[in-house]
């Protein structure tokens, strides 16, 4: 039976490339980057070598970039970096939950904090950020592309809001990376994260543009790495396979890899929504269409338990999600959809499709002929219509 992996936004395979990069850093080159000697020296090149790679991906200076453990360690760093008691902070009710969670802590320690809801596009109106300020607001956080929707935001708007009013503004760039060029002059932010295994690179190992000059605080103290702000010694081969993936996701993002995805994605989506009861969530507001990245459709299924769905489509060799991959195994609708307006039945009868850059047509011709039967099996098991509120 094949296999059909349509989970990318929950995580992604190394490619070729950026293993063999890596390879060397394991065994040969395993020196420690802060030492002096050539074992050390090799190490520091490597690591250096990977900062310019990220620093054109980021269209920054390298000494902006700052190597870390991921997207939500660098989420983590933007909010208890900057905020103290007594400030205000302005997210998203459809943030991923490492910006959610830490705001929540904040929260506990005197910051007052400003959910913003989408439209029901699941796009997030700038003048809502603009509506939301106070004279007390420190930071504005808002995610480039929402990972259950795949719905872009409106950064370089928000990013203006942020300038004008002198706040500090962070995007949480982790299911854009690879997926939309990056340029943080034109975002206006003065933090954005990333994370290497979103784009066909190592799972534990990321980076942050943090723009000179602002005053963040480090979450880990110890040694002078990362010029002092992320203390603990670097992860050599993963810095390296991280610049080896931003480096194929630049040639990606110029050699037509995302129209190619788009294309399929948008088969898949076509053909999908022929079956009764279906529809999309995010991608419209009113007459005209949301921007979404390339790999991503979120659709629900109404008289269907998307768990059911998501093991009935596994069974038959595709994997998909039911939502974000860090609430695997939740009994509690998707926090994005409900505040996008869904109801608990529709936001359980949820499927998230996020295509790898490396799907093909083949694999989204398995995909269509195994759903129907999927979703109409679990259909004649319902025992009532379920779900036809939208």
């Amino acid at each position: 039976m094949p296999r059909v992996y349509m989970d990318a936004n929950a995580t992604t395979p190394l490619l070729p490339e950026v293993m063999e990069a890596m390879r060397p850093y394991w065994m040969e080159h395993f020196g420690n980057a802060s030492s002096i000697h050539l074992h050390g020296q090799q190490a520091h090149a490597a690591v250096n070598q990977a900062r310019e790679t990220l620093a054109q991906f980021f269209n920054c200076r390298a000494a902006e970039v700052v190597f870390n453990s991921g997207g939500t360690e660098g989420d983590n760093t933007a909010i208890f970096g900057l905020l103290r008691p007594g400030d205000h902070f302005i997210t998203t009710a459809i943030e991923h939950s490492a910006v959610l969670r830490a705001a929540d802590r904040v929260a506990e320690q005197g910051v007052q904090v400003t959910l913003i809801a989408p439209q029901p596009s699941g796009l997030i109106d700038p003048a809502d950020i603009a509506g939301a300020l106070r004279p007390e607001t420190r930071l504005i956080s808002v995610m480039l592309s929402n990972n259950e929707t795949g719905v872009l935001q409106p950064v370089e708007e928000i990013g203006k809001v942020a300038a004008d009013a002198g706040v500090f503004f962070h995007i949480d760039a982790v299911q854009g990376a690879g997926k939309v060029k990056f340029d943080v002059r034109r975002f206006g932010c003065h933090l954005l994260s990333i994370s290497a295994h979103k784009m066909h690179g190592p799972k534990g190992v990321g980076a942050m543009f943090v723009r000179r000059g602002t005053p963040i605080e480090s979450l880990l103290v110890g040694g002078s790495h990362e010029r002092r702000r992320r203390a603990g010694t670097e992860n050599v081969p993963g810095i390296v396979g991280l610049g080896k993936a931003a480096e194929l996701a630049m040639e990606s993002l110029e050699d037509g890899t995302l129209d190619r995805v788009a294309a399929l994605r948008d088969r898949l989506e076509r053909e999908i929504l022929r079956l009764p009861g279906t529809g999309v969530n995010g991608g419209r507001n009113g007459d005209w269409a949301v921007p979404r990245v390339a790999n991503t459709t979120s659709i629900w299924f109404d008289q269907v338990e998307g768990e059911a769905l998501v093991i009935a489509l596994d069974l038959k060799g595709v994997a998909v999600s039911g939502g974000s991959a860090c609430h695997s195994g939740s009994t509690e609708p998707s926090h994005v959809l409900m505040a996008m307006g869904l109801d608990k039945t529709r936001a359980r009868a949820s499927l998230r499709f996020s295509l790898l850059k490396t799907a093909t047509e083949a694999d989204v011709d398995h995909v269509l002929r195994v759903v129907p039967e999927a979703v109409e099996h679990l259909r004649a098991l319902s025992p009532v219509v379920a779900g036809t509120a939208g």
